[in-house]
């Protein structure tokens, strides 16, 4: 993978506490990719444990083991109730809708209804575990994978969607994020990720279109999107403008689907062969849906393939031939759905394949060979570009998006506008009185998200407002997804009235947000009050001062489901009536009139999700501490088996140095014999114990077990370093020897020299008597314990330790390089006993005083002097022992 250096590169000048990682997500229904941008991190894929650059999107529990990834999948053809894959699926669906039913289908997982009247998934020991939950445990399980790779806290997550998910189903991808503990940044559509992984490196001179066509497990879809290049020199102008324009989906003919298709094939042949149903046993389902994938992607190369599962079911083999031409009959009613994505993004876009430079390939599935034929069938072979990674352009860009969002990296500038493909409505009553209901189109199908609009209502009471998708998102969703209660109303009505105001009415400012949520930010009772001063009305006669509506701005921290800052203008549509378009250029014009203070009043708002509820912040603590709960058993357990490990190679270490056959090993020669006797009685008693409580045994008593046998190997371990460290120690105290004797030899020189020739002289004579005073102490003490330690035995205690003869040596170190530091005092000249001297003569003398003179000539200045560093000898005879040629790790 190329490191892109132009397209993104760290704030060098922030401290590294300043700056935080951002961690994007590509989550997939079959798999899982993700990429941590972090300081001096590379800017590539995440590996998992094992090294791999995908996760599948699965998890399942052995018994109490909880597993992750390809260990989770492979769990279902043993434990089929406790392995759960393709959960992207139920993500926010009804307990009752199509999908559901669908999901029963290709898993052998057990389903079961939430107080949500969502899905949850039931274990074999009873637990239930909501879909959020699932998700919030994949997440977690990648935020370890970024934390142990960047070296810190990861919060930060952008994680990537389909642009057909629904409000439903992005408040359970959010609410999966926070279960896991982490922070969500932004939802970015897939394509629109794609989009950008293009531009990172491209610049585009000329706008282009292109075509983001992207095949996966669940879905097709088509994302029609322009680039642009601004050469414009400002700093919020120039950069590369992406667009979407059009997006198309279909929902039936996804890789899972061709999964089952084949599994369905492989299902007769063996019911067939056999007189049985494999539908009845549970295991030989999840073993043939396996088996399934492995078969389509040899097909996808080979004409035929042949599956093979020993002991399916019942104890019977099963093997079976597949050809391509068979499996593509069975497919042949998808052929139609294949490019038909491609055909509504280009119908929503208004443009036609004319206008389209390529077709940009992604997703696994582009790899299945009928569906390549559909697309050239449609598009022509000129049309297709094979060039991005089909598996990692999504992720890459949501984490270049991420990096740009998190302002903490300096990246290219890339503008992203992307639409949402749902016709949005708001309905509300006419009035108190009248059951009559007014129905709004306010985003329609292609709005650019960011988009602000504000609704007027000629209102004297409370009321709600409804928000519907004007169709089903899927099927068997609810159209209904929000309401909105605006309350305080007559109250703020009557303090405006009696201000003064005339028909003061009620504004309500709705957001569809970059992350796709729709929301009201604010809703106040806004109305003209007249003003009768002087000063009034010559704003009035000039034009100020009649402001119509009041702008209300969000924050730009705002959550992605929330309302965000407006980054695009609104959409280009017809207003429909009772509904203001916010532009900015209508913004800037709203900011520049002066509006009194008096004439806005904010009102309450409160929020209900009438048919599919996101978790409430109950749900979602409960959710946290389960898995909290978890993660620190799972944490115990780790550390327990690495314990155990840990003390049961430290026996069989043990074991073999006291192995009879290694006379000559530094063990032997540093340890006494009731030393080994005492340890092989304790190593003895430890296996014992290893096989009689190693399994039942806490992780404090593996500990203990084996510091009792450290203990006792301690003092080995010591007398070996001490010899090992003994010459060096000895060779650098005598290297100060050395170097403090040349010392003092030439500054007594340089003393007697500088005394004849009246000139300062760094040191003292005292000084120097007392520096060679520590020298003589130094070498006393050292020939007199080196000769001791000459005597000492390999096997016994040192009588001198390397760490206090580095202390002694430097106390003699300190003491001459703070003699050696000193600097040459600077001479004053005597005055000359002159006859009477102009005043300027005299000043210049005392100028001169604070000189220092030239030396006089012939003589040479006192200059400092300087003790070179020799290399370090160690005289004949002066080496207590010779250390014995073996490392440590040896011993």
């Amino acid at each position: 993978m190329l490191i892109l250096p132009l397209a993104v590169s760290l704030l060098s000048f922030l401290p590294h506490s300043a700056l935080a990682s951002v961690l994007a997500i590509d989550y997939g229904t079959d798999w899982i990719k993700a990429s941590v941008m972090s300081p001096g991190i590379p800017f590539d894929v995440l590996l998992n444990k094992d090294s791999k650059r995908k996760i599948q999107a699965s998890v399942g529990w052995k018994k109490t083991d909880r597993l992750f990834g390809t260990d989770g999948f492979n769990l279902a053809s043993r434990f089929p109730s406790d392995s759960f894959s393709s959960i992207k699926y139920l993500q926010a669906a009804p307990f009752d809708s199509d999908i559901v039913s669908y999901y029963t289908s290709i898993s052998t997982a057990e389903l079961v209804q939430t107080s949500r009247n969502t899905v949850a998934f039931k274990q074999s020991d009873g637990n239930e575990w909501s879909v959020e939950e699932l998700v919030g445990m994949q997440f977690s399980y990648v935020k370890q994978l970024a934390e142990s790779l960047a070296g810190e806290k990861v919060s930060d997550v952008v994680v990537t969607v389909p642009p057909f998910f629904s409000q439903y189903q992005r408040d359970a991808v959010v609410d999966a994020i926070e279960v896991a503990g982490l922070r969500t940044l932004a939802l970015i559509n897939d394509g629109t990720a794609v989009a950008v992984n293009y531009a990172m490196t491209r610049t585009f001179p000329t706008p282009e279109y292109h075509v983001i066509y992207d095949a996966g497990a669940s879905s097709i879809r088509a994302t029609v999107v322009s680039f642009s290049t601004s050469n414009a020199t400002g700093v919020h102008t120039s950069g590369t403008q992406i667009a979407v324009l059009g997006v198309g989906y279909d929902l039936a003919a996804g890789g899972t689907e061709l999964d089952r298709r084949l599994r369905e094939m492989l299902i007769e042949a063996f019911n067939t062969k056999n007189n049985k149903d494999i539908r009845e046993d549970k295991r030989g389902m999840a073993k043939l849906w396996k088996e399934a994938g492995r078969i389509k992607a040899i097909l996808s190369a080979n004409i035929d393939a042949t599956a093979t599962v020993e002991s399916l079911a019942w104890d019977i083999d099963f093997k079976s031939k597949i050809t391509r031409a068979s499996f593509e009959t069975a497919c042949e009613d998808l052929k139609d759905h294949f490019a038909r994505p491609i055909e509504d993004a280009l119908r929503n876009a208004g443009l036609t394949l004319d206008n389209i430079t390529s077709v940009i390939l992604t997703g696994g599935s582009t790899r299945t060979p009928m569906i390549q034929a559909a697309i050239r069938a449609t598009v022509g072979d000129e049309k297709i570009a094979l060039n991005v990674n089909a598996d990692e352009a999504a992720v890459l860009g949501a984490a270049f998006h991420g990096a740009g969002l998190s302002r903490q990296f300096k990246t290219k500038n890339i503008k992203v506008t992307d639409i949402t493909p749902f016709d949005i409505q708001a309905s509300y009553l006419a009035t108190a009185s009248t059951p009559r209901t007014i129905t709004t189109l306010i985003f329609p199908a292609g709005s650019k998200v960011g988009t602000k609009k504000i609704l007027t209502f000629k209102r004297k009471d409370d009321f709600v407002i409804n928000f519907d998708y004007k169709t089903a998102p899927a099927p068997g969703f609810p159209t209904r997804f929000l309401e909105v209660g605006i309350t305080g109303v007559a109250e703020a009505i009557a303090n405006l009235t009696e201000l003064g105001a005339t028909e003061p009415v009620v504004k309500a400012t709705l957001v569809l947000s970059e992350s796709g949520f729709v929301s009201v930010s604010s809703a106040v009772a806004f109305g003209e009050i007249k003003d009768d001063s002087i000063a009034g009305k010559l704003k009035g006669f000039f034009g100020a001062g009649n402001t119509a509506e009041a702008e209300v701005t969000t924050p730009e921290s705002a959550p992605p489901r929330d309302a965000e800052s407006s980054s695009s203008s609104s959409s280009a549509s017809a207003t429909p009536s009772g509904v203001t378009n916010s532009t900015p250029e209508k913004e800037k014009e709203e900011k520049k009139k002066a509006t009194p203070k008096d004439n806005t009043i904010t009102l309450n708002t409160t929020v209900v999700f009438p048919t599919i509820p996101p978790m409430t912040v109950e749900h979602k603590k409960n959710a946290r501490s389960r898995l909290r709960a978890i993660d620190l058993d799972e944490a115990a357990v780790a550390r327990k088996e690495e314990a155990r490990n840990t003390f049961e190679g430290y026996l069989y270490r043990m074991r073999d140095l006291l192995d009879e056959e290694n006379r000559d090993t530094p063990f032997k020669q540093c340890s006494q014999e009731a030393e080994r006797k005492a340890i092989a009685v304790k190593l003895d008693e430890s296996f014992a114990w290893l096989h009689d409580k190693g399994d039942v045994a806490e992780t404090s008593q593996f500990l203990d077990k084996r510091n009792a046998l450290e203990t006792l190997e301690r003092p080995i371990v010591h007398r070996y370093k001490e010899i090992e460290a003994f010459p060096q120690a000895l060779n650098n105290s005598q290297m100060w020897n050395w170097s403090t004797r040349l010392f003092l030899q030439e500054a007594r020189e340089n003393l007697t020299a500088e005394a004849a020739a009246d000139l300062p002289s760094k040191w003292t004579k005292e000084e120097l008597d007392g520096l060679e005073k520590t020298l003589k102490e130094h070498e006393t003490w050292l020939n007199e314990w080196v000769e001791k330690q000459k005597a000492v035995q390999p096997n016994d205690d040192p009588v001198i330790e390397t760490t206090e003869m580095r202390a002694r040596a430097k106390v003699l170190e300190t003491a001459l390089a703070k003699l050696l530091k000193r600097r040459v005092p600077k001479t004053v000249k005597k005055k000359t006993t002159t006859s009477e001297a102009e005043p300027t003569s005299t000043a210049a003398s005392e100028g001169a005083a604070e000189e220092t003179p030239a030396a006089p000539a012939g003589e040479e200045k006192a200059e400092e002097t300087i003790i070179p560093t020799p290399t370090p000898v160690v005289p004949e005879g002066e080496q207590a022992q010779v250390p014995l040629q073996t490392t440590h790790d040896e011993l």
